[in-house]
């Protein structure tokens, strides 16, 4: 007879509620190995997988492992923010970009977040700026990127 105290251990389902510490890097090209996250040094994240927090591809890699395993997998762009778009590259006229941002004066790199007409937030990498315009890519700053994510299941639901 099993004793009560030993519990199976818990297993990730499409559904599962989640605490982990993870780390996400840069799989290749430029900057390969360059980390773009990692709880390993502070508080463990937690995720409702099929919440949207993750995208598809990346949670679909924790399913069926268990509560307690470390492991990692590689993930090429299109299973991890999919590529780059080069539609997602704009202008914006400096009127717009005062209007939608509160501000017009950014240095090439910064993450410049925009209030939506609908009352929601995006968010675009500043490229450069013109006589009259701004040039913003809205694209996911992993999107085109190969990834490595280190993970460690602390608990499972």
């Amino acid at each position: 007879m099993a004793s009560a105290s030993s519990s199976p251990l818990q297993v990730v389902r499409e559904d599962s509620y989640v605490t982990l510490h993870y780390r996400i890097s840069l799989a290749s090209g430029e900057g390969e190995g360059q980390v773009f996250v990692d709880t390993f040094t502070g508080r463990p994240a937690t995720l409702q997988l099929g919440s949207g927090q993750w995208a598809p591809g990346m949670e679909q890699e924790l399913v069926g492992h268990a509560e307690g395993e470390t492991f990692s997998f590689m993930l090429a762009p299109a299973q991890a923010y999919g590529d780059r778009n080069p539609e997602l590259i704009q202008r914006i006229t400096l009127a717009m970009l005062r209007e939608h941002a509160g501000d017009e004066t950014f240095e090439p790199g910064d993450l410049v977040e925009f209030a939506a007409p609908n009352g929601g937030r995006y968010s675009g990498v500043f490229k450069e700026q013109g006589a009259d315009y701004a040039l913003f890519d809205f694209n996911h700053p992993l999107a085109g990127s190969a990834l490595k994510v280190d993970v460690a299941l602390l608990g499972v639901l």
